[in-house]
């Protein structure tokens, strides 16, 4: 819709509709005009309402069915989505383990697939993919093959893609020295061993110190199937593992020589924190509750606190953990790691 125009647009839209009936009108991305009033300009305003009103009974539109769709439900205005406008409202989550089987297949169905493909363990594999990401999975697979001019889709091209879409392209090119990469090394594998050795941690996926995206290492970790709740000691874990690589640098290098290459795990393991006290009732200081979005401030300092408490709490028992069980083990550990 360009600014000005949008009621216009949407006249001329039910009026054509009307004209072809019956039919079918389908608006997606429908928040870009139906999101809640307060959040518009007056011009804006005028488009949302000019759909209020086309959609109000059906009456005068016999014959016309209107569906949406939309990625954020929350922001849309409870005018648009009360019943005699939209009266059935569907959710469509990320499909589960048969769902993804069922796409894979649909798209693998005209390709030439290998004896060693599996595609229930590629499903299996790959917890919280859509159907876009099975997707572009089968088409770097595809593209992949031809690269290698292979007559076949292989498992390891299709492990190959799953590992592009989960981990970023690879940059085999980047320059990185051996004192960067020795300390990528320990890093990462502070990561894995605290993974490896806290109860509620994913199984680990892969770990490499090949720079890919933005990244110059990571350790990857996948549920061993679709998860429809977590558990408080499986967000504890998370945490830990948040930490360990920080962790790992001030054990092996020494405090002065931590680097910056934990500030996103500091600010992945904070958002945690913070979920955990202010939306999921996990902190005895605050209690069960769900905190709002602007809360007092008396409120936010002991929200602060207690999201202080967690974190320094699992950098303790990380550090106890890395003591205890990895001096011994942390050189050889680094090994594992893909070059």
């Amino acid at each position: 819709m360009f600014v000005g125009v949008g009621a216009r647009r949407v006249r001329s839209l039910f009026q054509a509709a009307k004209k072809k009936a019956p039919c079918i009108v389908f608006i997606d991305e429908i928040d870009a005009v139906g999101s809640t009033r307060k959040q518009w300009e007056g011009h804006t305003k005028k488009t949302l309402h000019q759909l209020l009103v086309e959609m109000d009974g059906f009456e005068q539109n016999e014959g016309i069915i209107v569906m949406a769709a939309t990625n954020l439900p929350d922001i849309l205005d409870p005018a648009l989505t009360r019943p005699g406008r939209f009266d059935r409202h569907i959710v469509v989550p990320s499909p589960d383990v048969r769902g993804r089987q069922d796409i894979l297949e649909l798209y693998l169905q005209d390709k030439p697939v290998g004896s060693d493909v599996n595609v229930n363990a590629i499903a299996r594999s790959t917890p919280g993919f859509n159907g876009a990401d099975l997707a572009n999975l089968v088409n770097i697979a595809a593209i992949k093959a031809a690269v290698e001019g292979a007559d076949k889709l292989t498992a390891s091209q299709l492990e190959f893609a799953k590992d592009r879409i989960i981990m970023g392209t690879e940059r085999k090119s980047m320059f990185i020295s051996d004192e960067s990469r020795k300390l990528t090394a320990y890093h990462e594998s502070g990561h894995a061993i605290v993974a490896l050795n806290t109860k509620g941690a994913h199984p680990i996926h892969k770990a490499t110190i090949l720079p890919r995206g933005s990244a110059l290492g990571m350790v990857t970790q996948l549920p061993s199937q679709d998860e429809t709740s977590i558990s408080k000691k499986q967000l504890l874990a998370r945490l830990d593992v948040c930490m360990g690589g920080r962790v790992a640098e001030e054990l092996i290098f020494g405090e002065e020589n931590v680097t910056t290459g934990a500030r996103n795990d500091l600010h992945t393991a904070t958002e945690l924190a913070q979920y955990m006290v202010s939306n999921c009732g996990m902190s005895n200081a605050i209690g069960p509750v769900h905190v709002k979005e602007r809360p007092s401030v008396d409120m936010q300092s002991r929200i602060d606190a207690e999201v202080g408490r967690l974190l320094r709490e699992a950098y303790e028992r990380v550090t106890h953990l890395l003591k205890k069980v990895c001096f011994s083990t942390m050189t050889p550990f680094a090994n594992i790691f893909i070059f």
